[in-house]
């Protein structure tokens, strides 16, 4: 059995949920990240980066949610998808990893949690995340899965973040994509969403995004010049 550090997020989600699809053991750790906990020299010593999802495995420790998706459907076989696909596994998986994702987290901080309202930049980060859903739009066209003929970590790992959306794009969310629509409401309607969604009921993480929660998220805007 392996632990499982987890906060209620996109990221840690990924694996929540692919972690109830396969049934694997595992020990759930809570990170409360809006006190900080991220950044005890425990945890840093898991995951030097501070950020949550992160796993120990024995005397192996992966952080990154698309890291540990690989690590784990490699090490297992569980939802890897077909060998002749790997190529194009990669490449999406990386898309999620390095567009989907950060652009979509940079439009809900820009529009949502920003001190203040910057133009450029909630108009930078939300034509960028919408740009990036109209390129999964386009390649989900008479599509069932993102990659192969087959639920796979690809799929897991867009469902993340796309599950935010009203957040990330607002407006009509989904409506203007109806090939992610459909492809949204197929894995979502899966049964183990509902269990990855409510792994953590016995869990109380902090809620109010004040002051305390926004240094421990962004102390990097409170750092002091040298």
């Amino acid at each position: 059995m392996f632990k499982f550090y987890f906060h209620q997020t996109p990221n840690p989600m990924k694996v929540a949920l692919f972690l109830e699809e396969t049934g694997l053991p595992y020990e759930l750790i809570p990170v409360d990240t809006l006190k900080g906990e991220q950044h005890t020299p425990e945890y840093r010593a898991i995951n030097p980066n501070g950020k949550t999802p992160a796993i120990e495995d024995g005397g192996q420790r992966v952080f990154d949610s698309t890291a540990i998706l690989m690590y784990l459907s490699e090490k297992t076989g569980l939802l890897a998808g077909n060998a002749d696909d790997r190529a194009e596994m990669l490449s999406w998986l990386m898309f999620i990893a390095t567009g989907l994702g950060p652009f979509s987290g940079q439009s809900v901080h820009f529009r949502h949690k920003a001190p203040e309202q910057v133009p450029y930049a909630i108009n930078r980060y939300l034509r960028e995340a919408e740009r990036h859903y109209e390129v999964l739009e386009a390649h989900m066209e008479g599509r069932e899965y993102i990659v192969g003929d087959d639920y796979s970590i690809a799929d897991i790992s867009a469902w993340g973040w796309i599950d935010k959306v009203m957040p990330v794009l607002g407006g009509e969310g989904l409506n203007s994509y109806p090939n992610l629509k459909r492809w949204f409401a197929k894995i979502n309607g899966r049964p183990a969403v509902e269990r990855a969604r409510n792994i953590d009921n016995d869990i109380q993480f902090k809620s109010d995004f004040d002051d305390v929660a926004a240094r421990a998220l962004f102390p990097q805007n409170f750092a002091k010049n040298a």
